[in-house]
């Protein structure tokens, strides 16, 4: 009896075993529909966020995404974030073979617990913990399952229905729950409203997903926010490490970090006086706000400082003052308090920074924002102060702060602002040459062109400016559209206006400018500006085209040539114009040189749709017009 009891026991410890390795997600359960075209498809996916009191939340990530080739690699690793207001409660990994099989678990050896290192920031508390369940043969499955939690009440998990076009997704579902007490805001893009529950004295709100396959991304388009079907949520009432706030409208919100601001302006006595001596033979706030401008340049330099509430809240100005470094919140707090002691009224400005990133949503107040500067009012003008930067020119704000939509922290909360536009007219690349050809087809040029307004960001250029002399030399090699040349010297000159413009002068030998056969040259006109985009075909575009900035570019090339040597032929003038810009070109013979013209505007804006193929058209139509040749015959 005793054997027989054994014997069950043993084989129900295999059953129990055996029901454990049952195969899970097999790549056979995924339809032909949801892999074509795919390199990844998402199994299941749940984002569970719950509200437990104002200073207090718990954040549930479960994902299993099956890689089928190469191009998904680097969805097999897993990266979650924690710091002093945060904790990682669990973090489990499994892998599974195309059968479903399990051939990884993840041990907790394998989780690396790191530093959160951004390249920039000196001081931070940030950490991470990494993951790899990557495997050698296609396709195979990961899965991924932990759960954070915040002693913070302020950020609430965006949600996007997707982030790459090339992933499908069988089953996704987004869970709030909270206090009706604290319940949170939330807005929807082409998502409908969702299912309600009450239970145990909270509420639920459940989005759910099946089988979606993303729509195609499409160049120069609008923002991903405005074509990604997304869920945007945010608390009303929050605490962040002992301060309570609201952050229901953008008043309340700037309320709140004027809060965390208070009292951090005061300034030495020692720096007081040293304002005054520099400022003392300044006539207007303008030249006060620049000499105090270029000495925050000359005397502070921008080190990332993420401790405790540091991401959000200042360094005081005399910390800056005494230690020469701060991030951008404190280096903008130290600007704010040392022309208040000049006696100028500025601001304290948080924006979303970056040259791709999506504007403010002002109709869904909310912390959107990772970046600070400072807004000076100057009669009908306002100053804008970039003040991470100890190069950047005195009021330029350029493609990282430009044209966008802006926090202001006044005394009485916050105030949407728009910081300074850039015009097409200003963006301008005005450049003149004299190209000296010889009888067999090589030359000689002397070039100079002028980058100014956002052209002066042109491939880097404002931070070339100040390099070394090699990195000037290679930037010239890269941005030089000549295919073959010598650089025989070259010279880099800046104007640091508010309009600013960077110079480049070159000296260059170029081989082989002109091809030769029997006694005819034949040339491309277009030193250097020769266009080669044309938009990628598409059947029928359903977003809209996006310019965000416009631009004026200006060429005059003199060519110079032997007296033995006249023109054969030159090409028609040409002039395109469309709702996307105008191209002219020109040609003349002058003092027995030709001369070659060219202007190219772009047009900011946002066009329809149907407007594409005449995008394609306007491009084709310059590129044509890029590539024709001047044929000069050798009279001897």
């Amino acid at each position: 009896m005793k054997r027989m009891i054994n014997t069950t026991a043993l084989f129900l410890i295999c059953m129990v075993t055996y029901a454990k390795e049952q195969p899970k997600y097999p790549v056979s359960a995924i339809s032909d529909e949801m892999k074509k075209g795919m390199y990844a498809v998402i199994r299941e996916q749940e984002v569970r966020f719950e509200i437990n009191s104002i200073n207090n939340a718990t954040t549930y990530h479960h994902i299993v995404i099956t890689i089928l080739n190469s191009g998904a690699k680097n969805y097999s690793d897993k990266v979650v974030g924690y710091d002093k207001f945060s904790s990682i409660k669990a973090f489990k990994g499994t892998a599974y073979d195309a059968d479903g099989n399990v051939i990884k678990r993840l041990k907790q050896s394998e989780i690396y617990d790191q530093s959160s290192y951004d390249g920039s920031s000196m001081f931070s508390d940030n950490r991470l913990k990494r993951a790899d369940l990557a495997q050698g043969s296609y396709p195979y499955t990961v899965e991924y399952e932990y759960e954070v939690e915040e002693k913070k009440l302020y950020f609430l998990p965006e949600f996007h229905l997707y982030y790459d076009d090339e992933i499908s997704i069988q089953k996704s579902r987004f869970v709030i729950i909270y206090p009706p007490a604290l319940k949170p805001r939330y807005k929807l893009f082409k998502i409908q409203e969702p299912e309600m529950k009450r239970f145990d004295g909270k509420e639920e709100l459940e989005w759910t997903f099946e089988n979606v396959r993303p729509e195609k991304f499409e160049k120069m388009g609008p923002d991903f926010s405005e074509v990604i079907p997304n869920i945007q949520a945010a608390p009303g009432d929050f605490e962040f490490d002992g301060y309570r706030g609201k952050m229901d409208t953008w008043d309340n919100f700037g309320k709140w970090i004027t809060s965390l601001n208070n009292g951090r302006d005061e300034l030495p006595e020692a720096t007081k006086q040293k304002i005054k001596a520099l400022t003392e033979n300044a006539k207007t706030n303008e030249e006060k706000a620049k000499v105090l401008y270029e000495y925050l340049q000359s005397k502070t330099r921008y080190v990332g400082i993420q401790l405790g509430i540091g991401g959000f809240q200042p360094f005081k100005a005399s910390v800056v003052d005494d230690k020469g470094y701060g991030d951008c919140k404190a280096l903008s707090n130290y600007m704010v308090a040392m022309l208040k002691e000049a006696g100028i009224k500025a601001y304290y400005t948080l924006i979303l920074a970056g040259e791709d990133e999506s504007d403010l949503d002002v109709d869904f107040p909310s912390s959107q924002f990772n970046h600070a500067v400072v807004s000076v009012p100057n009669g009908k003008d306002t100053l804008w102060l970039e003040c991470t930067s100890q190069t950047k020119p005195f009021g330029y704000m350029g493609t990282f702060t430009g044209d966008r939509k802006a926090l202001l922290i006044t005394e009485n909360g916050g105030k949407i602002v728009n910081t300074i536009h850039y015009p097409a007219e200003v963006n301008n690349r005005l450049r003149s040459a004299d190209v000296y050809i010889d009888t067999n087809g090589d030359a000689t040029a002397k070039i100079g062109s002028v980058y100014s307004g956002l052209k002066y960001e042109f491939d880097n250029l404002d931070f070339i400016l100040n390099d070394q002399y090699d990195n000037q030399k290679k930037w010239i090699l890269e941005n030089t559209g000549i295919p073959s040349f010598d650089v025989v010297g070259f010279a880099f000159a800046n104007n640091k206006a508010k309009i600013p413009s960077a110079e480049v002068k070159l000296d260059l030998k170029l081989r082989r400018l002109a091809s030769v056969s029997g006694k005819r040259l034949f040339i491309t006109p277009n030193l250097m500006s020769r266009s080669s985009f044309i938009p990628e075909k598409t059947e029928q575009r359903k977003t809209d085209i996006v310019f965000k900035w416009g631009s004026v570019s200006y060429d005059t090339i003199r060519y110079h040539i032997p007296e033995n040597i006249y023109p054969e032929f030159l090409p028609e003038p040409v002039k395109i114009a469309s709702r996307f810009g105008e191209y002219e070109v020109s040609f003349k013979v002058e003092q027995g040189n030709v001369v070659y013209v060219r202007k190219l505007k772009v047009n900011e804006g946002r066009f329809p749709p149907s407007s594409y193929q005449e995008l394609s058209e306007f491009y084709r139509s310059i590129n044509k017009a890029d590539n024709v040749k001047i044929v000069f015959l050798n009279k001897t």
